[in-house]
């Protein structure tokens, strides 16, 4: 028995290792294959993981294995707090999975879901409760504070809700609120999302979730309660029923990143708001977008996820789709491409507390630092 006690302490004492030298924010932005997972892990050791990816049991355990690769990496045995931004599919469905390999031990979200759907009336019934049971459990509310060593966490919105209040800092009129024009009234999950702002020292975070067009509204105007970010994770996988020019470029991120899919945002009237946001220094996206083809896309070294077959003619815009251009009215679409579950890379952030933070794609290596600049924001 003596040598698994060895080897347990060996784990042991590297996690611990790993803890005391960390000293930056690190972010892992993971390949959910157009869903969402983003993984915190502050100085301290602590973690918080916000949305597990997508629901189909292959593709949770495919997104299980991702998300346990970059928790690897981070050097973390357990996920200390868990976000779900909302019931949809693409952000619970490796939740149980996760759970099987790492303990979480608690457990955050807006409370019942508003759009009854199968697989997320199962979980909810069958599989949710048994997770809650074992650890600490809160139903948020926007102004609540999520407790983690060394960061500010502030949830802005949840359930439909936002914050009445502007953070610290932040409360100055909104410019771009003069030409918001409202779109329908989202009555989906969507609308409900988690909504969190981060702050570690002089650097800024906003992870959105899939909060839509008038939630954006609601909480940005006629006052911008958040104020800036040097990073923002980009909402709704870069679609156009999010990402308004009151949200992005109120916030003027220095950096942004797109958790997109293939063929899952990316759309050109949200990557117009998106490159155009003022004061943005890079775009990364965690796929090369199909939608946006190569007239609204960024430079390769800034993807971490190419397609697994590249196309005969790589499409240059929305419509172009395939080697034949348009459909023709009437007829079908182009097959979409193979899926996409070889290797998968994410896209890591690592922060330093007085602003200056690093973005490294994995499958190249390629890394770029900003710096902090006098100024700015």
């Amino acid at each position: 028995m003596r040598a698994p006690i060895v080897l347990l302490a060996l784990a042991i004492s590297a996690t611990v290792l790993v803890a005391q030298t960390r000293k930056t924010l690190d972010i892992y932005v993971v390949d959910v294959e157009g869903g969402n997972a983003t993984l915190f892990v502050s100085p301290s050791g602590q973690s918080v993981l916000i949305d597990t990816g997508n629901v189909a049991p292959a593709a949770a355990v495919r997104d299980a294995d991702r998300i346990l690769d970059a928790a690897k990496d981070a050097g973390i045995t357990q996920i200390d707090h868990l976000i779900t931004t909302h019931w949809h599919g693409d952000h619970f469905g490796g939740m149980a999975e996760v759970a099987k390999r790492l303990p979480i031990k608690a457990f955050y979200d807006h409370g019942t879901t508003i759009e009854p759907q199968p697989a997320s009336t199962a979980f909810l019934k069958d599989v949710y409760p048994g997770l809650k049971a074992q650890a600490k459990y809160t139903a948020v509310k926007p102004g609540d504070k999520i407790q983690v060593a060394g960061l500010d966490w502030r949830i802005f919105a949840s359930g439909g809700e936002v914050i009445k209040q502007p953070l610290p800092g932040a409360g100055r009129p909104n410019p771009y609120c003069a030409n918001f024009q409202p779109k329908e009234v989202d009555k989906t999950e969507n609308a409900q999302s988690v909504g969190s702002y981060i702050t570690f020292g002089k650097f800024r975070v906003v992870h959105p979730g899939d909060l839509t067009w008038n939630k954006e509204g609601e909480l940005m105007c006629p006052v911008n309660r958040l104020g800036t970010a040097d990073l923002l994770i980009v909402g709704h996988h870069g679609q156009p029923i999010s990402n308004s020019e009151v949200m992005v470029h109120a916030l003027r991120p220095r950096v942004s990143i797109l958790n997109n899919g293939t063929r899952k945002g990316g759309q050109p009237p949200a990557m117009r708001v998106i490159l155009n946001s003022p004061g943005l220094e890079d775009l990364w996206q965690v796929h090369f977008s199909l939608l946006s083809g190569q007239e609204y896309t960024v430079p390769g070294m800034f993807i971490s996820n190419v397609i697994d077959e590249q196309p005969a003619n790589i499409p240059i815009s929305a419509l172009d789709l395939g080697p034949g251009g348009p459909p023709a009215p009437g007829a079908a679409p182009p097959p979409p491409p193979p899926a996409h579950n070889g290797k998968a890379y994410w896209l890591k952030v690592s922060a330093q507390q007085d602003g200056t933070f690093s973005v490294t794609n994995q499958r190249n290596n390629f890394t770029k630092t900003y710096r902090v600049v006098t100024g700015t924001n």
